[in-house]
């Protein structure tokens, strides 16, 4: 368990007769960045409110840091939620001390925590500002940095780039990584695939209340792969040399071609280049996360 600093053991949530997390497991290794992953309704966020004690389970553990998870963990966790959660009628500066506040800051380090952030995510100017004043995007920036204040160990991010334009994005995506670069273990929750590639080494699949797949990233590229492999030539091959191969796809000067394995490919190759086709380019073909989640949950969702 030293290696994982969450450990979720059988987690079950039911909410009347609606059984929303079932018997769900999954281990979080300690300064990664883990994605949670799944359609809308799979459970995920009755999953994420479990963790963060805002709600608690009907059946299962949660160990936190080697030790059953209590209240007092949250302390040491930043949640950035889908939904923002800032008081609208409150102005952004003293909005923020109050909730780093609550994470157990004194007032003076949390005076100095968020002049800090604001600065860094260039935004000072708007601390006197009213939370209804600002964007959706701006808003997004501050709920950030009440998800970040209290320099948790442990991170929760739930849609994180939602609202951010290229720039914004960009900005947030270089806190993120510093964070971790720092040590922070983050949870980062999405729909968005290429974040998925982007940022995580290790993933969880939810759907229908049940994880249903879980491991390293590049491990289930390669699990999952249809052995397609892509070569790009000076000239392609004619037709009349394609058809006795299955799935052939062209364009321009390259084409790809579904082969039992790495040594077909290569007799491949070297058929070609005994009919005087010049070779560029050689490479196998991995399915990308969002090729992967969209098969996983239809199959588990008949």
């Amino acid at each position: 368990m030293d290696d994982n600093i969450l450990e979720i053991k059988s987690l079950t949530k039911r909410y009347d007769q609606h059984l929303a997390v079932d018997q769900v497991s999954l281990s979080v290794p300690r300064g990664g960045i883990f994605g949670l992953l799944g359609p809308n309704g799979a459970g995920k966020t009755s999953l994420i409110r479990m963790i963060t004690t805002i709600t608690q389970p009907d059946e299962g553990e949660i160990w936190f840091d080697g030790h059953l998870m209590g209240y007092q963990d949250t302390q040491k966790m930043g949640y950035l939620p889908e939904e923002r959660g800032l008081y609208k009628k409150m102005d952004v500066f003293e909005q923020l001390i109050f909730l780093a506040r609550l994470k157990g800051l004194e007032q003076k380090d949390a005076k100095k925590k968020v002049k800090e952030w604001l600065e860094r995510l260039g935004i000072a100017e708007w601390g006197k500002k009213m939370v209804e004043e600002l964007s959706k995007g701006m808003q997004q920036k501050i709920q950030f940095i009440a998800a970040v204040v209290n320099e948790p160990i442990f991170l929760i991010l739930d849609e994180p780039f939602s609202g951010l334009d290229p720039i914004n994005a960009s900005l947030l995506r270089e806190e993120i990584l510093e964070l971790h670069r720092k040590g922070t273990t983050i949870i980062l929750s999405t729909h968005r695939m290429e974040q998925v590639e982007e940022f995580c080494q290790r993933i969880a699949l939810i759907n229908r209340g049940k994880n249903v797949l879980m491991g390293e990233v590049q491990d289930l590229r390669q699990q999952f792969k249809e052995n397609i492999f892509e070569f790009s030539f000076e000239t392609l091959p004619s037709d009349e040399i394609l058809k006795e191969y299955e799935q052939v796809v062209t364009h321009a000067n390259t084409l790809s071609i579904q082969l039992q394995n790495i040594a077909e490919a290569n007799a491949f190759v070297v058929k070609m280049i005994k009919m005087g086709h010049i070779l560029t380019a050689m490479k196998e073909v991995l399915p990308g996360m969002n090729e992967i989640f969209i098969k996983q949950v239809k199959r588990t969702s008949l």
